[in-house]
């Protein structure tokens, strides 16, 4: 799920900040506050994950991070300068800001927390521990690719790396409305054969 590129926000929020028109300090203090919105949604989502139950809050936060991601790609289409010397011009720089944590609320009320949840229901209970140690490997290998290509992509262009991240999340609420079946109140056993079923079928049918 770090394709999304959530670790950008986080990684160059004061750089992205500066590019909307704020002063370095401003620009810290923001990024703090981004932080803290995470924390305080991921609580929100750890609250009503077993009240709503899993795939409703994945694809509404699938839907909020793509429409939050392909709006700043398109205003960082009016993006003027380059390098570290990109600024937005009103009114996109404001609808930049409110767009990214827009992202971030999306993220983590959602799929920041609930991948963890989701993780440790579908694997097989004699190999959970082992797989949970892939996918968390995964998970920061992920993080790095799209931390190292950052800078790269967004020096060729901001439009196009934000475009792939709303892609990534839209591609996110295919998956979830296709292949995660709704395990809200059920027993890890159960978890266990309705996911099993759900691959069954998917094989059968491929």
């Amino acid at each position: 799920m770090q394709f999304v590129g959530i670790d950008v926000i986080f990684y160059y929020s004061t750089s992205l900040w500066a590019s909307v028109g704020f002063e370095e300090s401003a620009s810290f203090t923001i990024s703090v506050i981004t932080s803290v919105v995470n924390v305080a949604v991921t609580l929100v989502a750890i609250f009503l994950v077993d009240r709503v139950g899993r795939k409703p809050i994945l694809l509404i936060g699938s839907v909020l991070m793509t429409m939050s991601l392909a709006t700043m790609a398109v205003a960082f289409l009016f993006a003027q300068g380059s390098g570290d010397d990109v600024s937005l011009p009103a009114p996109w720089g404001p609808i930049a800001l409110v767009a990214a944590n827009v992202f971030v609320v999306g993220f983590g009320a959602s799929w920041g927390p609930l991948v963890w949840v989701l993780l440790g229901e579908i694997f097989p209970s004699r190999i959970r521990g082992k797989a949970l140690g892939v996918a968390a490997g995964a998970q920061w290998v992920a993080n790095f690719l799209i931390t190292v290509s950052f800078p790269a992509m967004s020096g060729w262009s901001l439009p196009v790396t934000y475009g792939m991240y709303a892609l990534f999340a839209a591609l996110s609420f295919v998956y979830v409305a296709w292949r995660v079946p709704e395990t809200k109140g059920m027993e890890l056993e159960q978890t266990e054969t309705l996911f099993h079923r759900k691959a069954s079928q998917t094989r059968a049918s491929s």
